[in-house]
């Protein structure tokens, strides 16, 4: 759950630092393709001097497959919906991904229902919507369904990520990467942005930290879902966009409301539940 925590304070310091580094004219897009780039690059670097294996088992071959896939999907479908709806409104969308997670566990793996972690689910979103303060107004029903399909990829990344838990990190990583790079290169030879890598100078410490942001992200991420069922990690994600607002509070010093200070707070609470939930689960039972 640490692991899962620290993965969505690195997404959550992720989307600050991509707002600073789009007002000093690097896309979204543009930052997502060098940060894929330099993920293969990391990881094949490292498999050549230490040696890591690379190889996937044949049972692990699909599930590795659509874990890329997923991952490539998400940002996809994600960049794709802020250009038809308001970006707060999209996230909303997007962070249905743990309740869908929490509904889809009992069908996908051998976890019964909980309706204690569905609850828990609930509230965290309630909170995450007025974290966020979605603007109901110019809704486009392809903005929604782009964001939908982005949240619906979200929940598959975990599924697809614990069906592979023999495939060693260094593969799962290099492989995923592989598949998402094209995917990446499409969105921005569609969106008409590309620029060589000495235009990331335009804003240094925000593209280091972004970069950075997303290599631990995702890094912990796959490490966390190696050791915690979809379910409780998936609701652990619903941090990210209440640490992002509170960076872009204190690095940015946007202002929040009441209502953001209440969503937080919900988020937090359903949190530390779910968290206290686990715990017991995992308690032995006393003979």
């Amino acid at each position: 759950m640490l692991l899962a925590f620290g993965s969505a304070a690195a997404y959550g310091t992720n989307i600050v630092t991509t707002q600073i580094a789009s007002q000093a004219g690097l896309s979204g897009s543009l930052v997502v393709f060098y940060r894929v780039f330099l993920m293969l690059a990391l990881v094949g670097a490292g498999a050549l001097l230490w040696r890591f294996s690379l190889a996937v088992p044949r049972t692990e071959r699909r599930a590795v497959a659509l874990f890329g896939l997923a991952s490539a999907l998400v940002g996809l479908a994600y960049l794709s919906s802020v250009a038809y709806l308001p970006v707060s409104v999209a996230a909303v969308v997007f962070y249905t991904y743990p309740v869908l997670i929490v509904l889809a566990e009992p069908l996908l793996t051998p976890a019964p229902f909980r309706p204690d972690r569905l609850a828990v689910a609930l509230v965290a979103f309630i909170g995450v919507a007025l974290v966020v303060g979605p603007d109901l107004h110019g809704l486009d029903p392809r903005g929604l369904v782009l964001a939908l399909l982005a949240s619906v990829a979200a929940a598959a990344q975990f599924f697809t990520a614990a069906a592979s838990p023999g495939t060693l990190l260094p593969a799962k990583l290099f492989w995923s990467h592989l598949i998402i790079l094209p995917v990446a290169a499409m969105v921005l030879s569609l969106t008409g942005g590309f620029l060589p890598p000495q235009a990331l100078a335009l804003a240094p410490l925000a593209v280091v930290v972004t970069i950075g942001g997303y290599l631990v992200g995702f890094l912990t991420q796959l490490m966390a879902l190696a050791r915690v069922a979809p379910g409780p990690a998936g609701l652990a994600f619903c941090a990210e966009p209440v640490f992002a607002v509170s960076i872009a509070a204190i690095v940015l010093g946007e202002r929040l409301g009441s209502l953001q200070y209440a969503g937080g707070a919900l988020v937090v609470a359903a949190l530390m539940i779910n968290v206290i939930l686990e715990q017991k689960r995992r308690a032995p039972v006393p003979a």
